[in-house]
């Protein structure tokens, strides 16, 4: 068979000299001891053992270890894949932590490839319902002040660059997005609960009511007041 159409699930160590090069096929990395660094368009990473991290096919790298290091990488041919991926920065939860025991299981063993095919099919559909590490982050915070440069240090990506790649993701921009998030949870909660406008406000993080009313106006063309008595039945 030929490499490029294998599965290869191994443990790998890496060097202090800088090397690039780019892959045919997609390649995650499962730190297990010591830290990668790792370069490529836009982003720069030191991937340790909180994190894996995915290459897509075809995406140039440079990489190297300054310490002692073990990896589990896995390489994944490019007919089970999608038709487009990107790289991919994870955290390593509780989920993707499994997933990184199971492939080391399936590494010691290769009496059985189609288990590995089968987990790897498992892999590739967590990868892409997966969300980046930065809109993790603003699911979890939108009813704080987030800050752009915040979320592009936690994707390693310079401003600028996080801006257009966020933009080219999710087809809006950082500020629409949170704004969306916002509306949604501020409409649930005039339905869903008998609070008052100042306290939905704190809860979204609004300075006060005022600014919420005026904000929720502007956006729905309607008072939150209203909009709660249209939806109430």
């Amino acid at each position: 068979m030929n490499l490029l159409d294998r599965v290869l699930c191994e443990k790998r160590t890496y060097t202090r000299q800088f090397a690039t090069h780019q892959h045919e096929y997609g390649q995650f990395l499962f730190p297990l001891e010591g830290s990668l660094d790792i370069k490529t368009e836009g982003q720069e990473i030191n991937l340790n053992t909180d994190y894996c991290f995915y290459l897509p096919p075809h995406l140039g790298h440079d990489y190297r270890s300054r310490d002692r290091n073990e990896f589990l990488i896995l390489d994944i041919p490019t007919h089970y894949l999608p038709e487009h991926t990107e790289n991919m920065y994870i955290h390593l939860d509780n989920q993707w932590s499994a997933i990184r025991y199971l492939l080391l299981e399936e590494a010691k063993n290769s009496d059985t490839p189609s288990s590995l095919v089968n987990l790897v099919r498992y892999v590739v559909g967590k990868l892409q319902t997966s969300n980046p590490a930065s809109i993790d982050y603003i699911h979890n915070h939108f009813k704080e002040s987030i800050k752009l440069e915040t979320l592009a240090a936690i994707e390693h990506y310079h401003p600028v660059y996080y801006s257009a790649w966020f933009k080219k993701r999710t087809g809006k921009s950082v500020k629409h997005y949170i704004a969306e998030l916002r509306m949604q949870e501020a409409k649930n909660l005039l339905v869903s609960t008998s609070w008052s406008m100042s306290k939905i406000s704190e809860e979204l993080g609004f300075e006060n009511s005022s600014s919420f009313t005026r904000w929720f106006g502007n956006s729905e063309g309607v008072a939150p007041q209203k909009y709660r008595i249209l939806n109430n039945g």
